[in-house]
């Protein structure tokens, strides 16, 4: 799942990118409208959390050019004014939720949940190869209807897999797509991510080693 988010006060932006990227989102961070109206423009999010005071182009603003450009997906503003018409202008201009600030994390995330949990054009599909099934939306995996405890390197892992699942993946390839969660990674560490996930799945009864090693190129699926 890839949320945007539009905050110009790095110290607010960077803890919460941070903490969201360890709910396994893929976070982007804009710091000004008009960078915030080119990244939607040249990717598809799910979410825009969206700071409604922005330098060169405001929250309202950008919301209804968004709307104007038919962006499908939601967004949340995020804001110190609290007055209710000041709401009511930001759900005027297109925004599905209103946060006031200071707020605390959890309930960004769970207003990001109940937002997830609305349909929508960007909602994903629930991706499965055999017993084996990831929820991008609720972020969950499951093998039997078992639940897998995942660390988020782990799960972005896996969900890549499931995404491409007849494509074979070197360590480089891997890395490149876990950049955004964990710019410390190295490649020998996606050995061990993948180990892990191997020990994680047969926890739960998954006894055929599901992600197979192509030797002397990269891992994949298993075929059913």
């Amino acid at each position: 799942m890839r949320i945007l988010l539009v905050e110009d006060d790095e110290r607010i932006a960077e803890p919460l990118a941070e903490d969201l990227r360890h709910q396994n989102y893929i976070v982007e961070i804009a710091p000004d409208g008009i960078q915030g109206w080119d990244y939607a423009q040249a990717a598809a999010y799910d979410i825009i959390l969206l700071d409604l005071m922005l330098p060169l182009l405001d929250g309202i603003s950008l919301c209804k050019r968004l709307r104007a450009a038919k962006y499908p997906g939601f967004v949340l503003m995020l804001t110190a004014k609290d007055t209710t018409s000041d709401k009511v202008i930001g759900l005027d201009a297109g925004a599905d939720d209103y946060l006031v600030k200071p707020f605390k994390l959890a309930e960004l995330e769970a207003r990001i949940r109940a937002l997830l949990r609305r349909p929508s054009a960007l909602r994903p599909p629930i991706l499965s190869q055999g017993k084996l099934a990831l929820d991008p939306a609720c972020r969950t995996v499951t093998y039997a209807e078992n639940l897998l405890d995942l660390t988020p390197t782990e799960y972005l892992i896996l969900e890549y897999l499931l995404q491409n699942s007849s494509q074979v993946f070197t360590r480089a390839m891997l890395l490149n797509k876990l950049w955004e969660l964990d710019r410390d990674s190295g490649e020998n560490t996606i050995k061990t991510h993948i180990n892990n996930l191997r020990r994680k799945l047969k926890e739960v009864g998954c006894e055929d080693k599901l992600i197979e090693t192509v030797y002397g190129v990269g891992y994949r699926l298993r075929a059913n």
